[in-house]
């Protein structure tokens, strides 16, 4: 391990890249592997159920809320979180999340649903580690884009994988997360082994991007008493990007079969495909903008083109100019042109931008825990205030909402911070 580390220290910044791009990326594809098969089966008939909230909305909701409360621990835990600890976490963390599916599997409804609780309370603090071995580096950009790559591509595939257990080999769908996880096991161990070999960043690093420190409760404080306000518009557009996205991922078996595609298997997967390329594309290239306060600016305008292609998309499909897979994807397109960059490259340059001593694993846990809180709140919304829609048109009217207030939302914090940063060109 240490020969390898000292490998990594001296290799070429592409090699480097691949190596540990490779590494995050498979270890938290293959998290999602315990958090979102279940998704996949629509659970439409169970017995012992006897209650008016739908079956997967309570397994959804619970899990949610169980990752809720651990992104809302994680604003401690993952700020504080020592480096050479992140590894075993990352083993311990995802091997109880799995003994919660096996008692899923094996416990009746509908006692089985706070196994869903248990799963989803480990899994929230899994990016919180696995993005700490990839910030405050010349190459984070790149890095965080490959990284949050993953959670576009894997939530199709890991759900490909359980309808597929569910009708090529019969496994139930109490237990088919339980065995999609297995399924992963062996793709976890090694990528988490090969993240615990990554150097910590280099002087360079730390001249170009800041160095990357814990931070306790003092330096928390005092960071978000300096930036508050558009971290406050920052941080509640992202709550609704993250109901969207919990809604669009939780039941898209539920879409897609209203859309006439609910037999296809490999749905999941080919759309979100191209959605992966085009995230990955866009926010590494951030990486040749060396200007901290200039890519902070631009990775504003990328947010705000992703709300816009949300709305403009479903606008499209709406009016019969895209197909229904055109649209999840160009729909997909826009979320995530949104959503990734809250994950990794706003808050890391956010952070490099301002000079402070910190980790950019607080500010996106922040956020996060917010974010989620939304989701819940959302599925409680549409299950118990009365509102009849069924999931497509309230897919199509979320899908509207969120691009609008997104918009707004972004704009201002936009404003707020070239104000700022012109007054600070001028005082230079």
């Amino acid at each position: 391990m240490d020969r390898l580390r000292l490998w990594l220290a001296r290799a070429h910044p592409v090699a480097f890249v691949l190596f540990a791009g490779l590494a995050g990326f498979c270890a938290y594809f293959s998290m999602y592997a315990f958090r979102k098969p279940f998704t996949a089966a629509t659970f439409d008939v169970v017995a012992g159920w006897d209650f008016a909230l739908d079956y997967k909305v309570a397994l959804v909701i619970a899990q949610v809320a169980g990752y809720a409360l651990s992104k809302l621990a994680g604003v401690k835990l993952i700020a504080e979180m020592r480096p050479e600890r992140r590894a075993i976490a990352i083993l311990v963390l995802i091997g109880i999340s799995w003994l919660a599916l096996v008692l899923f599997a094996v416990v009746p409804a509908p006692w089985n649903v706070a196994a869903l609780f248990l799963n989803g309370l480990p899994l929230g603090l899994i990016w919180g580690l696995v993005f700490g071995f990839m910030e405050g580096r010349r190459t984070s950009e790149v890095l965080g884009a490959i990284l949050c790559a993953s959670f576009i591509l894997s939530s199709g595939v890991v759900k490909s994988v359980g309808k597929a257990l569910m009708d090529t080999a019969s496994v139930s769908p109490f237990w088919m997360p339980a065995a999609t996880g297995v399924v992963f096991m062996p793709l976890l161990a090694i990528s988490v082994l090969a993240l615990a070999a990554l150097p910590p960043p280099s002087p360079a690093d730390e001249a170009e991007r800041v160095a990357r420190r814990p931070m306790m409760a003092k330096e928390r404080t005092a960071f978000l008493a300096a930036h508050w306000p558009a971290l406050l518009l920052l941080v509640s557009a992202y709550v609704a990007l993250t109901a969207f996205r919990d809604l669009r991922d939780n039941f898209a078996a539920e879409i897609w079969r209203a859309l006439g595609y609910g037999d296809a298997a490999d749905v999941f997967t080919a759309s979100e495909g191209p959605v992966a390329a085009l995230s990955l594309v866009t926010m590494g290239l951030l990486i040749l903008v060396k200007n901290n306060g200039r890519a902070l600016l631009l990775i504003h305008g990328v947010i705000l083109a992703g709300f816009a292609l949300m709305g403009l998309s479903t606008l499209a499909f709406q009016q019969h100019l895209l197909s229904p897979i055109a649209w999840m994807i160009a729909s997909g397109a826009g979320l995530y042109l949104a959503y990734t960059p809250f994950n990794a490259m706003l808050f890391d340059r956010m952070i490099a931008y301002t000079g402070t001593v910190a980790t950019a694993g607080f500010l996106i846990y922040v956020a996060d825990a917010s974010g989620y809180m939304g989701s819940v709140v959302l599925l409680l919304v549409r299950n118990i205030a009365a509102i009849d829609l069924p999931w497509l048109p309230f897919f199509i009217t979320a899908a509207y909402a969120t691009s609008a207030v997104g918009m707004t939302l972004v704009a201002v914090a936009a404003a707020l911070f070239l104000r700022s940063h012109t007054r600070g060109a001028q005082s230079a």
